[in-house]
């Protein structure tokens, strides 16, 4: 992992890297690439890579997320972006990883016990998950990247939003308008769209949707085939 890159990168998003964070993340790539020559977790696994698509890219939520102690589901983590990161340079979250895919887990457990964080492991689609009583709107907020179009993105994520609670959805440069036409699923699930937040990340264009739980979600969500 290149350092100096991640401290700059993690720096122009707002958030703050210091050493014991650095040594961990340290841990989290090597972890990373050893575990993706064995399975498929993700197709970035250089150097400068992953200091700033996974782990800058992870910590550019941190600006957006309340004070305090919260609650927070990271839905279809894949190999734990952008739960792990936040939850390396915030101390106070309170993680769950939900994943569909079993193996992701044997590696997030590992990852977990190594980076000294606690987490609730989840094996589950986000359609089913959303319908547990156990999870839903039990949240203080969700994230997700790189999972689906953001009106699917809606309805996978916002049910286990608690009302008063966020949804914060990392996307690339045509975020923005995906979040306009995003808006009216929202709305239907009990939430509405705040300003989100566009910035480069290393000249590469992010957007980071952003919605606010007003209402319960309705019992009809999540649908079996919300991703459609």
């Amino acid at each position: 992992m290149d350092r100096d890159l991640l401290i700059r990168a993690a720096a122009s998003v707002g958030a703050t890297v210091g050493e014991e964070e650095l040594r961990r993340l340290e841990i989290y790539a090597r972890l990373l690439v050893e575990w993706n020559e064995r399975m498929n977790l993700t197709a970035i696994t250089d150097p400068r890579g992953i200091a700033v698509k996974h782990f800058a890219d992870s910590l550019s939520v941190l600006p957006l997320l309340p004070d305090g102690p919260l609650s927070l589901i990271d839905v279809g983590t894949g190999a734990g972006f952008p739960g792990v990161p936040l939850a390396v340079c915030r101390g106070d979250i309170r993680l769950t990883l939900l994943d569909s895919l079993n193996k992701r887990l044997v590696f997030l457990e590992t990852l977990c016990r190594e980076l000294g964080v606690k987490a609730t492991l989840i094996h589950a689609r986000a359609e089913e998950g959303g319908r547990d009583p156990a999870l839903r709107e039990r949240f203080d907020a969700a994230v997700a990247r790189a999972v689906a179009p953001l009106p699917a993105l809606c309805e996978m994520c916002l049910p286990f939003v608690r009302v008063g609670g966020l949804f914060l959805a990392l996307k690339g440069p045509d975020g923005e308008q995906e979040q306009r036409e995003a808006a009216p699923k929202a709305a239907a699930l009990g939430a509405r769209f705040l300003p989100g937040r566009a910035f480069s990340l290393e000249g590469a264009g992010r957007f980071i949707a952003r919605a606010e739980k007003i209402a319960p979600t309705p019992q009809k969500y999540p649908r079996q085939n919300a991703r459609k």
